[in-house]
């Protein structure tokens, strides 16, 4: 059974081809700049060299129709039609409360995804985008959306509850929703099978540390807390997202800057985080190299950003009465020796050891890092979000097939 996984965004559409015989990647690739002359198209079928292409592509329709036309060249195609193609499943970041697991597309799901526009307005309708363009281009495919936030609609009240007026979560439906759910979720997974132990048996953190960054705590297989909230700018440092604030530095900034709240909304997610204290860029590699070198601005944005997560860690090990497991994905998480280092190195009241000789190793498998001694397991996980996304694309069409 062939998928396709898609991942749409304002100017950008991903996207994955999957044999799910073997969870084999046929092609992948991305159409960049979508609406303008310029657009970059970029393919590449398994065994066979990328592709590039420049044309004008001025909305997701002609993007996908771009997509099929690639998958099926006969030089650089995987198929022979897009009637091979028996599904296809995208990624949604936003489903509120109404979503808490991934689900065929009909219209009553479009026309919830649509009211919850509101909830995430620079993602949700780009995937909806994307949901019509397929519709449009492959009108016999059945089509799936998984979300972002639905991993961690198990969360109970006591974590998922500001402390607020109780009328704006029953009008406005505000309260922490978390994001990366389908990252955490695929870890978390593949933790479990690297132990050898039931995830339902497991009190498990992971950090899903990149760009942007959030953590999870995991008791009983579900998501207990996370670190994002109602949109994804709460919790940990980022590269351009301050994370943890006072609230009350908001209007405190207005006033004395003279700053919109649409300005104030891009200070804290675009020019906030890694990048505004270290002063020379997001990039946790950057600043390493930087710090190395004797920049005091970009160590204390290293221990800023390294401090945050510790607490974070120990929070949720406070708030699960304990600790089994602690994870580390995503572009950060799976690369970056050094931050895992002064995050672990500072957690062994926990029970954490690393292993600094397993820590500097680089797989594209999941590895321990910590010590044998170690009371807590420490894994390096890569995350696969697309692959998640196929499977359960797979489950939900396989009985339409």
């Amino acid at each position: 059974m062939i998928i396709l996984v898609m991942n749409a965004g304002s100017s950008s559409l991903k996207y994955q081809l999957y044999n799910m015989v073997n969870e084999a990647v046929l092609a992948h690739g991305s159409v960049e700049r979508i609406g303008m002359d310029s657009s970059i198209v970029t393919h590449e079928t398994a065994g066979k060299p990328e592709t590039r292409d420049v044309s004008e592509i001025l909305d997701h329709n002609a993007a996908v129709r771009k997509v099929s036309e690639m998958l099926t060249h006969p030089e650089h195609g995987v198929i022979r039609s897009l009637d091979e193609i028996k599904a296809v499943g995208h990624r949604v970041v936003h489903g509120g409360e109404s979503f808490k697991q991934s689900t065929l597309v009909t219209q009553e799901v479009k026309q919830e995804i649509r009211r919850l526009f509101d909830l995430a307005p620079l993602h949700n309708p780009p995937a909806m985008m994307g949901i019509t363009a397929v519709e449009t281009n492959m009108p016999q495919v059945a089509q799936v959306v998984v979300f972002d936030t639905a991993f961690h609609q198990t969360m109970p009240q006591e974590t998922f509850l500001y402390p607020i007026p109780m009328v704006l979560y029953r009008r406005h439906k505000i309260r922490r929703y978390g994001f990366h759910g389908t990252s955490h979720n695929y870890v978390s997974q593949q933790a479990a099978v690297k132990l050898g132990k039931p995830l339902e048996s497991l009190k498990m953190i992971t950090c899903h540390i990149g760009n942007g960054a959030s953590c999870a705590a995991i008791m009983n297989g579900r998501s207990y807390d996370t670190s994002m909230g109602l949109t994804p700018l709460e919790g940990l440092m980022m590269g351009t997202r301050s994370g943890d604030l006072d609230p009350a530095i908001v209007p405190f900034t207005m006033n004395k800057e003279e700053l919109t709240l649409n300005e104030v909304n891009s200070m804290l997610n675009k020019h906030s985080g890694l990048q505004a204290i270290s002063g020379i860029s997001s990039d946790m590699r950057e600043i390493t190299e930087a710090m190395n070198e004797g920049d005091k601005q970009a160590k204390l944005a290293f221990d800023m950003f390294t401090y945050r997560l510790r607490k974070y860690i120990g929070a949720y090990a406070a708030g699960m009465n304990g600790l089994d497991v602690l994870v580390f994905t995503a572009g950060i998480g799976e690369n970056s020796v050094a931050v895992r280092k002064a995050v672990c190195d500072n957690l062994t009241f926990l029970g954490i050891e690393l292993d600094d000789g397993r820590n500097t190793e680089r797989s594209r498998e999941a590895r321990y890092i910590s010590a044998e001694n170690s009371r807590v397991s420490v894994l390096v996980v890569p995350t696969n979000e697309e692959l998640l996304i196929a499977r359960d694309t797979y489950q939900l069409a396989k009985p339409l097939a």
